[in-house]
């Protein structure tokens, strides 16, 4: 499943559909990046990531920097869960609480990773990394929930968010997740769905799990890491 996604630094302008935006706990610009006026993010478990949330009280919308993985119970420094399963997602703790309460996040991305199983002649099985792009330069959304987390011994509360998935689409499916039973993607929301799975329109907990969907009928391109350049390949 997803674990790294690039976004480009100056979406968060483009995705609040012309209504204005705050950001809070400052940012994580670590990633790698082309410079200039076009800066490109690369976000990672473990790391902050933008989520962009709505300010019920404020009404409006608001990107939060949050932890991408919740505390695992035995350590709170291991991210663990970094997804949740879009089918359990309103039944299931540590995310049912969370989505009920309209905890729910979109994170823009340009591009995203998926891992591909690969079985060596020794029987041996390891992860090829590749890089999925939509190609069109259009930004997307990501959906996730958060929480706030009350760590002993840490002064601030800390705020964590998962990815929410969904069955992988017939393209991811037959190529990059072929040998997998269950092959998964992120649940990637269309536009015009943004205000009902963040919470704005007062929606019914009912009407924002529908929007989490496959999206099907794409032609992205995908390349393996780490020399996507040389091995570049059309979806």
């Amino acid at each position: 499943m997803c674990g790294k996604f690039t976004a480009m630094a100056t979406w968060g302008e483009v995705v609040a559909f012309s209504q204005p935006l705050t950001s809070d706990s400052g940012g994580d610009t670590s990633g790698e990046c082309d410079g200039g006026g076009d800066e490109i993010v690369t976000y990672r478990v473990g790391g902050l990531v933008p989520v962009i949330i709505w300010d019920a009280e404020e009404r409006q919308r608001r990107i939060v920097r949050m932890r991408w993985g919740f505390p695992d119970p035995r350590d709170w420094r291991r991210p663990r869960p970094i997804h949740a399963r879009s089918e359990t997602i309103d039944t299931k703790e540590p995310f049912r609480t969370s989505f009920h309460a309209g905890q729910r996040g979109i994170v823009v991305f340009r591009t995203f990773n998926e891992g591909e199983e690969i079985t060596k002649p020794s029987g041996r099985t390891e992860m090829r990394q590749w890089t999925v792009d939509p190609m069109d330069g259009q930004p997307r959304g990501f959906a996730f929930v958060w929480r706030q987390f009350k760590i002993p011994g840490l002064d601030e509360t800390l705020l964590a968010c998962v990815m929410a998935t969904v069955p992988a689409n017939a393209l991811i499916r037959r190529t990059i997740k072929a040998q997998e039973d269950d092959p998964r993607m992120p649940s990637i929301l269309e536009d015009d769905t943004w205000p009902t799975w963040l919470g704005e329109d007062g929606a019914a907990p009912t009407a924002a799990k529908a929007v989490l969907k496959t999206m099907e009928g794409v032609r992205w391109e995908a390349a393996p890491e780490p020399k996507p350049s040389r091995q570049r390949t059309l979806l």
